[in-house]
Parts: structure tokens; sequence; C-alpha cells
């Protein structure tokens, strides 16, 4: 696992970092790179360009402090001392869930999980907590004892599924609070948070003037302006069978994101279980490899990839196309490739 983190690092970086050679000698600024795997449960790279290190360090500590104000706000597996998160928000106290008051950041989340459940008619839904917890608690004992690894029981998925229903989750916008008036339902915020976090912090950077800078959480790609000799950024879509890409964008204001099959599973009985589970059957989504989404705003395409991987293909493309400025690409189990309109405007020569 380490050799396969270290390879994808060394990847990004260089790609992300593609052109400069050619033209460094006239360039005031220099490129830096820093990453942290403290949250969300996967890496943080962040890449940029600044006249000193020093510069760069500043920035970067800054991001980062940024991304653990939002992962200890937005997790669900974690309490921290002091602080109303969305964990505390699932808890049940003598049988039921509690109404509690929440940082502005999490009813801002939540507000958006709700445009993204209409969005999507309803197949990205952070109320889908009961079913999804089942779901990791027998990934995580699959993973960590294999030879018992089984399958959550079918009645149990069932029942868990009664109790999604996202007009449960009550939101006082005015008294910033959350109730959830199902004793039995549960938020989880896999599909939305990461992205939504990356967008808040890329925005922040762009509000106060930073630009050159690229973040990379998890497969959730934002640029925040091009390098300073105006050339845009480099980004390749990983290919996990063949340890090559799938394409190679070029993004200067924009996000990528990617959900695929192949970045949390556990095996059962030999056949892989990946992480994206489709509402309808409660079991894992079928028919594609990976999905990627080109927009504007990471906590979009992170919703978007996440509903496109369920969706049928006819279906996820004619939602697409519907939108202006979003482009995508499915890679089907049998290795099969499907872009959209305007997919190809991104991809590098």
């Amino acid at each position: 696992m380490k050799k396969q983190f270290y390879r994808r690092m060394a990847a990004i970086l260089l790609l992300l970092g593609l052109g400069l050679s050619a033209c460094a000698p006239q360039e005031q600024k220099n490129r830096y790179s820093a990453y942290s795997m403290d949250y969300f449960d996967t890496v943080i790279t962040v890449v940029g360009y600044e006249e000193t290190k020093e510069d760069f360090d500043a920035v970067a500590d800054e991001i980062l402090a940024q991304f653990a104000e939002y992962h200890r706000l937005y997790s669900i597996y974690h309490r921290f001392e002091g602080l109303e998160n969305l964990c505390t928000v699932n808890e049940l106290v003598d049988g039921a869930h509690r109404t509690v008051t929440v940082d502005q950041r999490i009813i801002d989340l939540l507000l958006y999980a709700k445009e993204m459940y209409t969005l999507t008619d309803g197949v990205v839904n952070v109320a889908m907590g009961s079913v999804l917890s089942l779901w990791h608690n027998y990934r995580t004992l699959g993973k960590d004892d294999p030879a018992n690894a089984a399958l959550p029981p079918p009645e149990r998925l069932r029942a868990a599924a009664e109790h999604t229903d996202i007009d449960n989750m009550i939101i006082d916008e005015e008294q910033r609070t959350v109730t959830l008036t199902d004793p039995l339902m549960l938020l989880d915020v896999g599909a939305v948070a990461k992205g939504y976090a990356v967008e808040r912090v890329a925005r922040d950077l762009e509000a106060r003037g930073v630009t050159g800078y690229v973040l990379n959480v998890g497969g959730n790609v934002r640029a925040i302006g091009g390098k300073p000799d105006g050339q845009q950024w480099t980004v390749g879509i990983e290919d996990p069978e063949r340890e090559d890409y799938f394409a190679y964008l070029q993004l200067s204001r924009e996000a990528v994101v990617t959900s695929g099959s192949y970045q949390r599973y556990y095996y059962v009985d030999g056949k892989a279980y990946h992480h994206i589970i489709h509402p309808d059957t409660q079991m894992p989504a079928e028919g594609f490899l990976s999905v990627s989404v080109i927009c504007a705003d990471s906590g979009m395409g992170d919703a978007l990839s996440t509903a496109l991987f369920c969706l049928p293909l006819e279906d996820g493309l004619a939602l697409i196309e519907s939108m202006p400025e979003v482009e995508a690409m499915w890679i089907t189990e049998d290795r099969v490739k499907t872009v959209s309109s305007g997919w190809n405007s991104y991809v590098k020569p």
C-alpha cells in the first residue's frame, strides 16, 4: 500500500508540474508542493507557485488548517472535545436524536446536500447513513479479517433503507440547529463533504487574490488560477488497471472529480465490493469502473460523479448534457469510454 501511495503521489506531482522546465528560467515564482494524510481519510496534495518556500508554506499551512476544521466538523465517526459536529448530530440520547446547535458551515453543507438530492432526483442522499454504516462496518471487519469477510444481510439493508427519508432532517437556519426526527436515521455526507470542503477552501483563496495553486483531495482536484506563465494545469484521470491514465486534462479554475469502484472496497468470496452504494438496491452500483466530472464547483462535481456512477449511462448523459459548463467521462467495467459533448475541449492535445 505504501508503494502504491508513493507511486501515485509521484505521478500527481509530475503531472501538475508538466511544462515547468521549459519556462523556469523566465519565471519569478517557483513551484512547491505539500501533502497531508491527516484529514478526510485521504491524501491531500497542495501544489502552488510562490517566490519563496516560506511564502508557499504560509499558504499551504493555512489550507491544511482549513481542511482540519472541515474534517472535524463533517466527521460522522469521531467526536472532538467541545465541538458539536455531524457525529454528535447522529448520536442518540435516551433513544432519540437531540436538537443540536452547530457551526454555520454544517448548516451550509446540509443545505447544499439537499440541493444535490433534488438535482440528482434522490440518488445522492445524505440521509442514507443507516444503510452506509452497515456497509462501512462490514467492510472494516472484512479488511481486518479477510477470511471471515461477509456481506451485510439483505434483510438488515432493507430495514435500514426504511430510515433514509431526507425530510426527516430538520434544519433551522435562524437558530443554526439540526434535528433528525427518525431515531433510526443517520447522516452520511461522504458523497458531498470532501468536494464541498475543497470548493470552500478554493473560494476563500480566490477571494483573497491567491492564484497559481491546485488542490487534490483524494480525487477531488480544483485549480485556482493557471500557472504564472499563463499555462494551464495538467491533470490525469487514472487507469488503475494499467497504471496509466484514461485522459490528460487542462484546467485553469475548474474542478475535476472522479468516483471509482477501485477506490474503497473489500473482498467477499473473491469478489470485490466497493463503497458506492445504489440507493434503490442498497448494493454497490454496477456497470462502471470510474466516472469523472468537470465543472466549476468541486462540491457539485463530487455529488454528480457519485450520482452518475449509479445512473444508467443514457440517463446520466442526458443529465450532464442538460447542465451548462459541466462535462463527464464514463469508463465501463469492460473499459468502454463515453464522454459528454464538451469533454474533449478540456483534453490535452
